[in-house]
């Protein structure tokens, strides 16, 4: 089976010379399908410079990523456009949702830019909006709901091109602890129906939903571990 992420020697530097800056320093990763990853690490571990280039976000300095079995470093800025939209659903620590339109026409967005009919976009998106349990507040605009419930039409849009990875940054940073406990639940349901999952976070609470914690250090990942579940 191909894995879902497959990074091998990944360097990132930022300046040259002895100010240099060394963000990531040789750091191999796989991630397999259905797969719940943690990635941790204090601040300026590097772990926010891995979740650019694994979300097609920056390029490393060296060394190789292959996402879903298609070599990125590669592809051309159109063709890395296409790979990042259809292979990658993101969840973000702000929801990013647009303030004056509903819940189903924010999940609708992506499949707007994918080039789907309306019909197809309104099912796909209702669909979503039912897996993570907000059926029934696709007309509210995000000001009418929750910060959790706006959490979970953020995670709905990530998942409504079915991508071969859900990658998430610090989910539940702008949470209160009821709504963090909203989305968790969220993930973990999708874990068990196979989907792929990498989150980021500094959350010992978040992280103890993964199947496997990756800490960062230095640059460096100095942890992989496998949890044994509760």
């Amino acid at each position: 089976m191909t894995p879902v992420l497959q990074v091998s020697g990944l360097r990132k530097s930022y300046g040259e010379g002895e100010t240099a800056v060394h963000a990531l320093r040789g750091v191999s990763l796989t991630v397999e399908p259905g797969e719940y990853v943690a990635i941790m690490g204090a601040s300026g571990s590097g772990k926010s410079t891995m979740l650019n280039i694994l979300g097609c976000l920056d390029a490393p300095t060296a060394g190789s990523y292959r996402l879903d079995g298609f070599a990125v470093g590669s592809l051309n800025e159109r063709q890395l456009c296409l790979l990042r939209n259809r292979k990658i659903g993101f969840v973000f620590q702000s929801f990013n949702l647009l303030g004056r339109t509903t819940a189903l026409s924010n999940v609708e967005l992506p499949l707007i830019y994918a080039g789907l009919r309306k019909r197809t976009r309104r099912a796909r998106a209702m669909a979503a909006l039912e897996t993570v349990g907000l059926a029934d507040r696709a007309g509210h605009r995000p000001n009418e709901l929750s910060g959790g419930q706006q959490q979970r039409v953020a995670v709905a849009r990530a998942l409504v091109t079915a991508p071969a990875l859900l990658l998430a940054d610090e989910p539940t940073g702008n949470l209160d602890h009821a709504s963090t406990a909203e989305v968790l639940a969220v993930f973990d349901r999708l874990h068990a129906q196979g989907k792929t999952i990498v989150v980021i976070t500094h959350e010992d609470e978040v992280a103890a939903h993964a199947g496997r914690v990756v800490r960062f250090s230095d640059g460096r990942i100095v942890g992989d571990d496998r949890l044994v579940p509760a």
